[in-house]
């Protein structure tokens, strides 16, 4: 049986380690830049869980579990890493913990440190001589490892080398064997690892087993407001340190620290734009497959390229986006009304040229619309992003079958593929002389909004009437403050 937390009391984490055989007391201090140190966030799920932060229907987080995650992320930074920089930041791949009978995939690991990503400065190559560019932005690294693919998800023609996050029921040892390499890799650092406490408490079992610590390990899970920290000096002698963040947060939705200046759309990015395929007008035929009474928005992930050539990349969004993510429920407000969101799965990663990335950000963009409205969260995991088919998989897989006929669905999509995969389902239809969308999306537009509708009879309809209305401009460089 899961262990559901209820703080009734307020002990000290020294205290309620005493209770649960662990005697190591409440660490106050951060943790030695000179130590290999991994540290531990159990985030929430629906077995352990801090009373309030998960919503059961739904399996993701509540209004209140978001406001803990953004509020942690200043406490990790100062509190535990003392103020200097995240080594590496591992969260659970989310399609390897399915919950609810309907197969939730476990998005609160990855979004709990989504915050904390954006606290810490990350250097990439920009261009061929070399030159480099920093931003606070960090990479999450959340990539399949081998062997630990679930049924049903695209199985990676080849598997992200440093990027591989964590795999809830630890498949074939990959989780045992991530941390033990950087163990004995002995490079010194802050290496940070959110999973469900199901995972995380196993890891660390497993890790005082191998190298014989003899640290006395937390057997109960003592609420999403404790931090665990194995501390390896240069000697190779470990110590264990507790935090506790003393969190209390709102169970309202969290607010911005100040207002995100919003307008009407501007169309200057993209022009106003609109096309329709109607069966025996002008050749079109309805696809036989074709869903029925289907609405989908697309938009473009959150703000990413900080550098001026938009050659930064790191698989996340930077600050700006976290103003646009958090700003997302209130500015679509009475402008659409989606039943699910969906997008690419966080799980696939990229080589860049300069670094192995996993895809996190248009997940990340519509975690806290998702958050704010209840509304069930899936990800698209039955290709890969970078398939060169993968435009007509994606139309397929989002407008035939069936499966959505009778949804309206938000989906957060790669910018550079949203126009293709809307193509790939327009020529469908066939016919002559209809016009199919230009393909290239203007690298400064994060704006647009692509609205495709299929009526009772299967006939579509494309255009670009809405935006999201955030003035992109005014958003500000680094993420609002928490």
């Amino acid at each position: 049986m899961g262990k559901i937390f209820t703080p009734l009391v307020l002990f000290p984490i020294c205290i309620l380690a005493l209770l649960t055989g662990c005697n190591d007391s409440r660490s106050t201090v951060p943790l030695s830049a000179d130590n290999v140190n991994l540290i531990f966030v159990s985030s929430p799920d629906l077995a352990y869980h801090t009373t309030g932060d998960i919503k059961p229907d739904t399996a993701n987080l509540t209004d209140q579990g978001l406001h803990r995650s953004l509020l942690m992320a200043p406490f990790l930074k100062q509190q535990v890493l003392g103020g200097k920089n995240a080594t590496a930041i591992y969260t659970l791949t989310p399609m390897t913990h399915l919950q609810t009978d309907q197969g939730y995939p476990d998005m609160a690991a990855i979004w709990y440190m989504q915050q904390f990503a954006l606290l810490n400065q990350f250097t990439l190559p920009v261009d061929a001589a070399g030159t480099t560019y920093t931003a606070l932005s960090y990479p999450l690294y959340s990539a399949y490892a081998p062997g630990s693919v679930p049924s049903g998800v695209a199985v990676p023609g080849s598997y992200c080398p440093d990027c591989a996050g964590l795999d809830f029921n630890n498949t074939g040892g990959n989780n045992d064997a991530l941390v033990s390499g950087i163990i004995t890799g002995k490079k010194p650092g802050y290496y940070v690892f959110s999973a469900p406490w199901e995972t995380i408490s196993a890891l660390m079992t497993q890790i005082n087993r191998l190298f014989g610590y003899n640290l006395n390990l937390p057997s109960n899970f003592m609420g999403s407001n404790a931090v665990y920290a194995i501390s390896i000096a240069p000697g190779r002698s470990a110590s264990l340190f507790s935090y506790d963040t003393n969190l209390d947060p709102s169970a309202s939705y969290p607010p911005l620290p100040s207002p995100v200046a919003t307008g009407a759309c501007p169309y200057a990015l993209q022009p106003r734009f609109s096309t329709v395929r109607t069966g025996g007008v002008d050749g079109a035929v309805i696809p036989a497959d074709i869903n029925k009474n289907q609405k989908i928005y697309i938009i473009r992930h959150a703000e990413a390229h900080p550098d001026p050539t938009h050659r930064f990349e790191d698989g996340n969004y930077v600050g700006a986006g976290q103003w646009r993510a958090l700003a997302l429920p209130n500015a679509l407000r009475d402008k659409i009304n989606p039943d699910m969101v969906l997008s690419i799965d966080p799980g696939q990663w990229a080589f860049t040229g300069a670094a192995n990335i996993a895809y996190v950000r248009p997940s990340l963009t519509i975690m806290p619309y998702a958050v704010a409205n209840n509304l069930p969260y899936y990800l698209v995991s039955s290709f890969e992003l970078g398939n060169p088919d993968e435009p007509r998989l994606a139309s397929n897989y989002l407008f035939t079958g069936g499966a959505f006929s009778n949804k309206t669905i938000l989906l957060a999509w790669e910018s550079s593929r949203i126009k293709p995969l809307i193509n790939a389902l327009l020529s469908k239809y066939g016919g002559s002389n209809l016009s199919l969308l230009p393909t290239a999306w203007p690298s400064a537009d994060y704006d647009t909004i692509w609205t495709v509708t299929l009526d009772a009879l299967g006939n579509v309809t494309v255009d670009n009437d809405l935006c999201e209305g955030i003035d992109s401009a005014g958003l500000p460089a680094t993420a609002p403050q928490y």
